[in-house]
């Protein structure tokens, strides 16, 4: 085994991914799989469904051992099962969970706030998205004295609110602030968090408000935001996978926990 090997090698690791059947997890699933890792996809499967991500997780790293168990992430009951499921299907025990699940719905001025969507954007990305998977596996791992890793999805949100998107904001500067007490709660245990922070991607659920269907030129928004990019451009997908990979990794990162990797192309440094 290289030097490189033995440093980000995920052989012998089993990794569960949350939203398994969205853009960006299914693509660091992809990574994971080239990595060595055995990969277990979770999701509802309601637009997507599970069997099918796996297949084309499996296609996009070109083999592996890739699952998937279809299950809501907002449910305790359903992820402890899940996490039953996940060892019979795989044959060990887990000891990486990516909580990839989340989303916006929409975006408007805070006087046209709906309640309603708030609280499920909110669900969404906090609960079903970190808590409650995470309490899940959390169990799992001091009961059966299993040095578990976490990786959260953060966000540009998590540090600068983007206009309209009122819950979704607010979701993910919460996903940030756990992060960082859940990584001080669970150290004890030997169970790291930590998280990664997507800049401005283009995929399925965003496409339309950055690209114009019609003519392939940036919206307004789009515009506003690789103004706002010093790389002047949108990122792509396989630039997570050194993130990912650092953090799923003992032997790279077995020291570091609490904290969250911009992969943004410097959208943060960004000022007048």
């Amino acid at each position: 085994m290289s030097f490189i090997e033995s440093m980000f090698s995920l052989e012998g690791k089993t990794v569960v991914i949350t939203g398994g059947g969205g853009g960006i997890p299914g693509n660091l699933a992809a990574a994971f799989a080239k990595a060595g890792a055995v990969v277990v996809l979770w999701g509802r499967g309601t637009n997507h469904p599970m069997d099918e991500a796996a297949a084309q997780v499996a296609e996009a790293a070109g083999g592996g051992r890739i699952f998937a168990v279809t299950v809501d992430t907002g449910s305790r009951e359903a992820c402890e099962a899940a996490i039953a499921e996940s060892e019979r299907l795989t044959g060990g025990f887990l000891e990486i969970l990516v909580n990839g699940g989340g989303g916006n719905r929409g975006r408007g001025p805070f006087i046209d706030v709906d309640e309603l969507l708030f609280k499920g954007i909110l669900e969404l990305n906090l609960l079903a998205g970190l808590v409650t998977p995470t309490r899940a596996f959390a169990k799992y791992w001091i009961a059966k004295g299993i040095k578990g890793n976490v990786i959260n999805m953060t966000s540009m949100t998590s540090y600068k609110a983007l206009s309209g998107t009122w819950a979704y904001d607010a979701a993910k500067a919460g996903v940030l602030n756990l992060n960082e007490a859940l990584a001080k709660e669970l150290a004890p245990y030997g169970i790291r968090v930590n998280a990664i922070a997507p800049g401005f991607f283009v995929g399925n659920q965003n496409r339309a408000l950055l690209i114009d269907e019609k003519t392939g030129d940036l919206t307004t928004r789009g515009k506003a935001i690789i103004g706002r990019t010093p790389f002047g451009r949108f990122g792509k997908f396989e630039e997570l996978w050194g993130a990912a990979l650092f953090l799923a990794s003992d032997a790279a990162s077995g020291f570091v926990t609490g904290v969250s990797i911009p992969v943004d192309g410097g959208y943060l440094t960004d000022n007048i």
